[in-house]
């Protein structure tokens, strides 16, 4: 519904330690202020929580005259004399019941920050589980006992962040764009403190008004909403009632968040950040056109953020570098379709969801996906895995009304050894919120030269994604692209349904990708091809069987055949899988494929599969062991025909050793037997990545890494210190050695970077 509520009920909080309402400001109290108000009515002082009959939440928060303290300690006034928000609800195990463990949360503002606290109350106190200190691993997120935050700044019930924290000071970050494609890549500036009392621990968040976007005026309605995870129970807990089936992200689930009312933002949200940097560097490189041994060399550039109003912001970038990335991790490829790697670099990944079309991710949930990706920004600045040089670059991104908007110009300089040459890059992105979670939008991205004829490349779309109730979706696209000098059919669009509810889930989709779309600055694995998928889902939650949580029987067909109707593709797949009430997953899948190879495929050295039809069956036997435990990973046993032949494959992923709350070792293995009429391989891949945390601001990692199909060995070692919010120094040692050697494996290329950044707020 939409009300009209008056600025003193918006803006006029109890300030910490008073009795009478603090009064708004002459400016605000002056006026009143329509809002788009989903929820009942705003609680009143010495109240901060209001429930209605439907479920819906509304929450206030508190003016203080002074900042808070950040010490974990929760003596201040506000702990005192102010109510907490509680009654915690839980979403697993036992959805809609009253948390079993009391949670305590308090939300306040002064000027520059907004606040929130938390007292969490634990009836054993010695199972919590606290394994990770480093910022956005994935260990704190799934495995640790937490707490997390979640903001619709903009009040849009579909996008938002969230912040999420453990006892240990362990915390991730990020951004949520509908309600699904979560990006922890973003790293704003806020603080924090931690601290224990006799019977749990608590928490103190702080974060800065300059590091948020949201819409004009001071007065203001966000979305809210907290959520806490006890993993020694494995019971996650909201402020509002959710429905199970979304595990961690219930807390990201926009239009079912309470809705926050008494905060009073500052004026004039117009703010600049300044963030230079200087780098020095010592390389070598035995495999480029100029071989190199120890050459010295250092450069310096700048980046920039200047906040054009309260919800839209502008970056600048000169001369950038990312020489603090973390390496990729290797992957093999049985396939004849390239791969897809996830974006790390931090100039492309803050607001990357605005970017998203057609309710395509642009992380790493796309990989393995036929969709297409219209903006992936890999194709800026890198090429054949070789480091294209950024001159300069801007970014516009954030809200101006019911719109979302982006805009990205960079401009690359020439890269001799892939040869890659100058070239300017373009995306322009406009979206339009409608009905209650659904949005229109329009893309357009271009590159200067493309890569195929060395002429213009340009690729525009349309598209929507529409949500219904809380678990229906659809989403659409429609694209073309041109290249000069390319002629064929340039234009891909798709259409999916998607019913994702805790006991059913149906998706249909059908995708076209024409033979020559080609989208530059763009991703697509398959072109040249119709595709129709269905999938079934049927997951129980079985009350008869204490230690299971769930079950889940999922069945999918695709077919794909090429645009002159030549089938390519037929594969049927189906699973059985239990989720444990401990977190622990057991699955068994069967897929059976049909697959026409229309040219010769060189499925490794010197063996080549003709062209022809294959057909080929295989069955997968998986166990994944909770997050939360000692030792935990993901292991995968597969037996089949393969193309001629047979296939055997043994993988343990995602695995983690802990070895305390500073230490953590992170091994990774595959191996792959095949056997085929046109010879036999084996193919390893072996890492392990080992991290220590000296502090939640200090850390040292090392990748580890060995494939044998391209007979290489690398590490990639990191020392990441913030030393005060924003600003970093980093340490980077990088090496990679030829395993073919038949000495010791010949050093390839090595490079140890030091590199400093200094972060100015204005």
């Amino acid at each position: 519904m939409v009300l009209t509520i008056p600025a003193a009920v918006l803006a006029a909080t109890p300030a910490a330690g008073q009795s009478p309402p603090a009064p708004a400001s002459p400016a605000l109290a002056a006026r009143e202020i329509p809002f788009a108000y989903d929820g009942p009515p705003a609680p009143v002082a010495p109240d901060v929580v209001s429930r209605d009959a439907e479920g819906r939440v509304t929450v206030r928060a508190h003016r203080l005259e002074a900042p808070l303290k950040l010490d974990g300690a929760l003596d201040e006034a506000i702990y005192h004399t102010v109510p907490s928000i509680t009654d915690f609800i839980q979403v697993e195990p036992d959805e809609g019941v009253l948390a079993t463990e009391k949670t305590e949360a308090w939300l306040a503002f002064d000027r520059e920050y907004v606040y929130v606290a938390f007292r969490c109350w634990e009836s054993e106190p010695e199972r919590r589980v606290a394994t990770e200190m480093r910022r956005d691993n994935g260990a704190t997120w799934g495995g640790n006992d937490v707490v997390s935050v979640f903001f619709d700044t903009f009040y849009d019930r579909r996008n938002g962040i969230g912040f999420t924290i453990n006892s240990i000071g362990g915390r991730n970050d990020g951004q949520i764009t509908n309600e699904r494609q979560y990006s922890s890549d973003w790293n704003p500036i806020w603080d924090f403190a931690t601290g224990r009392f006799e019977e749990g621990w608590t928490v103190e968040i702080a974060i800065p008004f300059k590091s948020l976007r949201y819409r004009d005026g001071a007065a203001q309605i966000w979305g809210f909403n907290a959520l806490r995870a006890v993993r020694w129970k494995n019971e996650l807990s909201l402020i509002t009632k959710v429905p199970a089936g979304r595990g961690m992200q219930s807390v990201q689930q926009s239009s079912m968040a309470a809705t926050m009312v008494g905060l009073e933002v500052p004026g004039g949200a117009s703010n600049l950040d300044v963030k230079p940097y200087a780098t020095m560097s010592l390389k070598t490189d035995r495999n480029g056109q100029s071989k190199t041994a120890n050459d010295l060399d250092g450069d310096i550039g700048i980046d920039a953020k200047y906040g054009l109003t309260q919800s839209l912001s502008a970056d600048f970038t000169y001369n950038t570098d990312f020489a603090q990335v973390e390496a990729d991790e290797a992957q093999v490829n049985l396939t004849r379709f390239s791969l897809f790697f996830p974006e790390k670099r931090e100039f492309f990944l803050e607001n990357q969801g605005t970017f998203s079309f057609g309710g395509i991710a642009t992380t790493g949930q796309n990989a393995g996906s036929d969709t297409p990706i219209l903006f992936y920004s890999r194709q800026i600045g890198l090429d054949q895995g070789q480091v294209v040089p950024i001159q300069a670059g801007g970014r516009v991104t954030g809200r101006a009304g019911r719109f979302s908007m982006g805009l990205l110009n960079i401009q690359t300089g020439d890269e001799p050894t892939s040869g890659d040459g100058a070239a300017n890059f373009s995306v322009i992105r406009v979206k339009r919120d409608i009905l209650r979670r659904s949005s229109v939008g329009l893309l357009f991205t271009g590159r200067s030269v493309s890569q195929v004829t060395g002429e213009m490349n340009a690729a525009a779309g349309v598209d929507g994604t529409f949500g219904f109730y809380n678990n229906l979706s659809i989403n659409t696209y429609w694209a073309r692209t041109h290249t000069d000098g390319l002629s064929g059919n340039d234009t891909s669009y798709r259409a999916q349904l998607d019913y994702n509810a805790d006991r059913y889930g149906v998706q249909l989709e059908h995708l076209l990708v024409g033979d020559t779309f080609n989208p530059e600055v763009g991703y697509v694995r398959r072109d040249d091809m119709r595709r129709s998928f269905a999938q079934m889902r049927f997951s129980p939650r079985p009350s008869s069987m204490p230690s299971v949580r769930r079950l889940s029987w999922t069945g999918s067909l695709a077919y794909i055949e090429n645009l002159a109707g030549r089938v390519d593709l037929r594969e049927q797949n189906g699973e059985f899988a239990i989720e444990f009430l401990n977190t622990d997953r057991f699955s068994v899948a069967y897929t059976g494929t049909y697959e026409f190879l229309p040219r010769p495929f060189e499925i490794s050295d010197g063996i080549v599969l003709p062209i022809g039809s294959y057909d080929y069956d295989n069955v997968k036997v998986g166990w994944n062991v909770g997050q939360q435990r000692a030792v935990s990973g993901n292991f995968l046993a597969e037996y089949g025909t393969f193309y001629s032949g047979t296939r055997t494959a043994l993988s343990a992923s995602r695995g983690r050793l802990n070895l305390g709350p500073q230490i953590a070792l992170e091994p990774t293995y595959t191996v792959n037997w095949v056997d085929l009429a046109e010879g036999s391989f084996t193919t390893h891949l072996a890492g392990a990545r080992v991290t220590y945390t000296m502090s939640p601001r200090m850390f040292v990692s090392s990748l580890l890494q060995y494939t044998s199909s391209n007979e290489a060995m690398s590490a990639n070692v990191r020392l990441r210190w913030e030393y005060q919010p924003g600003s970093e120094l980093f340490v980077v040692y990088n090496e990679e050695r030829d395993t073919a050697a038949r000495a010791f494996p010949s050093l390839s290329t090595r490079a140890l970077i030091v590199k400093v950044n200094r972060l100015w707020r204005f």
